[in-house]
């Protein structure tokens, strides 16, 4: 099943990524890479994660303090969003309604 990242999470990727290399110049690479093992663990077990919402999967990094949050339908796994753990969780469900 191919995962499909939505606009909005590519965003919110690229700043996480932006922010950890300018803390520590690689980390943001290394950060790339837990995301990416994660979006491996979700293709492989889609159902793994426990519900966040209503349809809304949350799989959280090992890592670092973030999760993502995913839906799965008949033909793509749609990744809504790549969020730090500490954003009001109202931002969470928010987020569950767009996507």
């Amino acid at each position: 099943m191919n995962i499909l990242i939505l606009s909005f999470a590519e965003e919110e990727f690229a700043e996480a990524v932006d922010y950890y290399n300018e803390q520590c110049l690689g980390l943001g690479y290394e950060f790339a890479a837990e995301v990416r093992r994660a979006f491996e663990r979700i293709k492989v077990f889609p159902a793994a994660w426990p519900l966040f919402s209503r349809s809304t999967h949350r799989c959280l990094l090992n890592r670092f303090p973030y999760g993502v949050l995913y839906r799965v339908d008949r033909n793509a796994i749609r990744v809504g969003a790549i969020m730090h753990l500490n954003l009001d969780p109202k931002n969470w469900y928010q987020r569950t309604g767009k996507f």
